[in-house]
């Protein structure tokens, strides 16, 4: 049994954290904060949470205590502030902002406009499991993937690693208004979300040096990125355009692919992905056409899941040698 906190309790993948900590038979959480509902009970913030006798008597405070564990749910920047002082108490940190998923800190102030305080001097990993794991298992610090790279990365990797494709990828992604974030905006409003499609940040997306840093790693990838906002709640279905160096079959395509992860519960290799199949889950779909020398590679996921808070827990489980389906055994929410 392992104890947690969680920093940032309020957001909605403070709330998912809890969604799924609720089922999770090793972690206590100990801690939630907020400075705005400090001294609040969680029910009272989290109505759907009600009747969980877990968190019978969980109130929100300003700040965690002695913990193994803490999930900074914080905003950009925020967590290089808070962060240092919870790994110098010895206390594990899993930060699901853009903190630490850059080695790259020129390219954090590129494109986040935030001046980076530098990284602790300790074990830090990107938590995407398929790729890291062996990273995770070390780490005293694991920096949660962004939704996009998520579903972006894991649909390129097997090809990228497998030297299959040209170096320039173009990635087109269609996501759920919760990816904004729980505080409202001009962007997020109803009328200009309900039947529309936006797309925003055309060609100069913070996560699109987060999918080419960490793609990098595995091969050579030039990406080219462009997400839409579109009238959902949950979800992202990314298109990846690829072209094949050299000739090989659709067959031969999924025969890599399914070697690569023939090991993992939460990718599963489908005909047609749909967000409607793993809503609400930790699973991320992926599908595959050949067309000529044209590979195209479509992966779903749900944003606040396997983006997000259900990846956080993936990663915890890693951290702390526990089975990484644990807690995490939802079935995805369809139709």
């Amino acid at each position: 049994m392992i104890t947690v906190g969680i920093v940032g309790a309020t957001g909605y993948t403070g709330s998912e954290l809890l969604r799924f900590l609720a089922k999770h038979p090793e972690v206590e959480v100990k801690y939630i904060t907020s400075r705005k509902e400090k001294g609040k009970h969680l029910f009272k913030v989290y109505p759907f949470l009600k009747g969980v006798k877990k968190y019978e008597n969980l109130y929100f405070t300003e700040d965690v205590g002695d913990v193994d564990l803490v999930f900074t749910a914080t905003p950009h920047g925020t967590s290089m502030e808070i962060v240092p002082k919870y790994i110098e108490r010895g206390i594990k940190v899993i930060d699901l902002s853009g903190d630490y998923r850059f080695e790259n800190l020129d390219l954090y102030e590129k494109y986040y406009k935030i001046k980076h305080k530098g990284l602790p001097d300790v074990n830090i990993a990107y938590g995407l499991p398929e790729i890291f794991r062996e990273d995770i298992k070390k780490a005293d610090l694991v920096a949660n993937p962004g939704c996009f790279p998520t579903g972006a990365i894991l649909a390129l990797a097997p090809a990228v690693k497998n030297d299959i494709i040209e170096e320039r990828i173009i990635i087109d992604s269609k996501t759920g208004v919760s990816g904004a974030g729980i505080n409202p905006s001009e962007t997020t409003h109803f009328p200009n979300v309900n039947e529309n499609v936006n797309p925003y940040k055309i060609v100069n997306h913070r996560h699109q040096p987060e999918i080419e840093e960490k793609l990098n790693k595995l091969g050579k990838a030039k990406i080219y990125f462009t997400p839409h906002l579109v009238p959902i709640t949950r979800g992202i279905l990314t298109t990846a355009h690829t072209f094949l160096r050299d000739s090989i079959s659709k067959d031969e395509i999924i025969n890599i692919y399914e070697k690569f992860y023939k090991d993992e519960f939460f990718v599963r290799l489908v005909d047609t992905p749909k967000l409607s199949y793993v809503r609400g889950s930790n699973f991320c779909d992926m599908g595959i056409e050949v067309g000529g020398d044209r590979l195209v590679v479509i992966s779903a996921i749900d944003n606040l899941v396997k983006g997000a808070s259900g990846q956080a827990i993936q990663n915890m489980n890693i951290l702390f040698g526990y089975d990484e389906k644990l807690g995490l055994m939802d079935i995805s929410l369809h139709p």
